[in-house]
C-alpha cells in the first residue's frame, strides 16, 4: 500500500483545500526515520515518515512542537498533522528553508532558548509520554525532581541497557551513582522548565532570515541544565551560545559536575540504540560522577 495519497489528503484536510503531491525530495540527516519535501501547488512540507507503528511517536513529537511554539520564544516548525494506515505512520511539519548563521546567531540561539526555559509549571515531566530516538521516554508527572530522574531517566535506560545484554557492572555503578543523586542537589533545587529535550547540534539550524530554529524535540518539564548539558555533547555549541543563554538565565555554579550526570541518560539512550563504544562513555562518566561526591 502507498502511503502518499493518504498523506496528501491528511495535509489537505488540515490546511482545509486540497493538496495532492507533485514532488518528493528525499531529505538526509536523519538516522531514526525518513524525510523528504513534499511540493504541490506552490506549497511546500517536511515529511517524516516510519512503520506503521510509530504513529504515537510522531503524535507525541507534534504535541512537543506545538507547544515549545506557543512560547514565541524560539522559531520550530509548525505541526501540520499526523497520522498512520496500514503501511506507514507520518508526521507533516511546516517546511522551513534553512540558511547560515549569521553574525550573532548562535548567541541569539543561546538567549531564545534561555527565554524557553523560563516557561515553567509546578511539576517536573509531562501530561503524555513521548520517545527519544524510538526509545520510550517517561514523562509520569513528579514533583519531585531527584526521583523523576533516578527512575525515568537512569533506571529506566539501565533496565534497558540490561535486557540489551549490558547487564552487570553498569547496573552495579548505576546503582551506586543514584544512591548518591542528593549530593549533586545540596545547594541546588532545579525548577520545571519546559525543555527541547534532544538538543543537540544537529537538532538547530537557521531559517534564510537567520532566526534560530530548533526541531525534532523530546519535550518535557525538568531542570534546564539537561537542555544545556546535551548541547555539549556530540560536537558542542559554540562559545557565544552559551555566552547568550548565560547572559539572559545565569547556570549555578554546580552545573560543570551535573552536566555529567545529564548526559549520561543520552549516551545510555545511545548505547541501547546504536551500541558501539557508548558503553565506554557511559561508564567513564559514571566513573567521573562518582568521584566527584
Amino acid at each position: 500500500m502507498n502511503p502518499w495519497p493518504d498523506i496528501a489528503a491528511a495535509i489537505a484536510s488540515a490546511a482545509g483545500k486540497a493538496f495532492s503531491i507533485e514532488s518528493r525530495e528525499a531529505i538526509g540527516g536523519g538516522c531514526i526515520n525518513s524525510a523528504c519535501r513534499v511540493t504541490g501547488g506552490g506549497r511546500s512540507y517536511f515529511v517524516k515518515t516510519n512503520d506503521a507503528g510509530k504513529a504515537y511517536m510522531f503524535a507525541a513529537e507534534a504535541d512537543g512542537l506545538a507547544a515549545i511554539a506557543a512560547t514565541n520564544t524560539v522559531r520550530v516548525p509548525q505541526p501540520v498533522c499526523h497520522g498512520a494506515n496500514d503501511e506507514a505512520s507520518w508526521l507533516v511539519v511546516e517546511f522551513i528553508a534553512l540558511g547560515r548563521e549569521r553574525p550573532g546567531g548562535m548567541r541569539t540561539l543561546g538567549r531564545r532558548l534561555a527565554a524557553l526555559h523560563r516557561t515553567m509549571q509546578d511539576r517536573f515531566g509531562w501530561h503524555r509520554d513521548n520517545t527519544i530516538g524510538t526509545t520510550p521516554q517517561i514523562n509520569t508527572p513528579s514533583g519531585d525532581w531527584l526521583a523523576f530522574w533516578r527512575e525515568h531517566r537512569l533506571r529506566y535506560q539501565l533496565a534497558l541497557a540490561a535486557r540489551n545484554g549490558y547487564a552487570g557492572a553498569l547496573q552495579r555503578e548505576g546503582e551506586r551513582l543514584m544512591d548518591r543523586l542528593p549530593a549533586f542537589f545540596k545547594t541546588y533545587a532545579p525548577l520545571p522548565s519546559l525543555l527541547h529535550g534532544d538538543l543537540w547540534s544537529g537538532n538547530a539550524a537557521f531559517d534564510q532570515d537567520g532566526a534560530p530554529v530548533i526541531f525534532d524535540p523530546a519535550v518535557y518539564y525538568g531542570d534546564r541544565e539537561a537542555d544545556v548539558a546535551m548541547t555539549e555533547l556530540f560536537g558542542g555549541f559554540s562559545s557565544e551560545f552559551y555566552a547568550g543563554y548565560r547572559e539572559a538565565f545565569p547556570l549555578d555554579p554546580g552545573y560543570a559536575v551535573r552536566r555529567d550526570l545529564y548526559n549520561l541518560y543520552h549516551v545510555l539512550n545511545h548505547l541501547n540504540l546504536f551500541a558501539g563504544g557508548y558503553l565506554a562513555q557511559a561508564q567513564r562518566l559514571m566513573g567521573r560522577l562518582l568521584a566527584s561526591v
